[in-house]
């Protein structure tokens, strides 16, 4: 028993390591760029896709522990950028986003979390799959690893 009690302690603490290690902020603007870019896929943003993206983060593992407020923050000002201008919204995502491309296991986690935007309204259409196909290359991964 009380290897098994030593061995569910060790796996805790494991994944609670785990997951401090993406706490920082250029992951959290990684991931929201990516969810900015997902969302705008269709040239607008609409509340539902806000909606989308603040009910996924809250529920997430790994984005759980930031405040919701600085994500929404981040993303409002990456949607701003679209707003203010479609290339210039595009380019400082991906700029954004590249700040984790070599910190491989952040770089898979934000195509993971963009891939899980896209298809959470049960649609995950071509146009938003070839943004994060795009996102995936910035990052420097393989788009068929996430069967893009």
């Amino acid at each position: 028993m009380n290897w098994l009690k030593e061995n569910i302690t060790k796996a805790r603490e494991n994944l609670t390591a785990e997951v401090a290690k993406f706490k920082n902020r250029s992951f959290m603007e990684a991931v929201v760029a990516g969810c900015a870019l997902v969302a705008t896929a269709d040239g607008t943003v609409d509340a539902s896709e806000k909606q989308k993206m603040t009910a996924f983060l809250e529920r997430s593992d790994e984005m759980k522990h930031f405040d919701i407020r600085q994500v929404i923050e981040v993303f409002n000002k990456t949607v701003g950028d679209f707003e203010f201008d479609q290339a210039i919204g595009k380019a400082n995502a991906l700029k954004t986003i590249a700040k984790v491309r070599d910190k491989d296991d952040q770089a898979r986690m934000v195509v993971r979390v963009v891939c899980a935007i896209g298809a959470a309204d049960g649609d995950f259409d071509d146009d938003e799959k070839a943004v994060v196909r795009e996102i995936a290359q910035e990052l420097g991964l393989k788009p068929e690893e996430f069967d893009l």
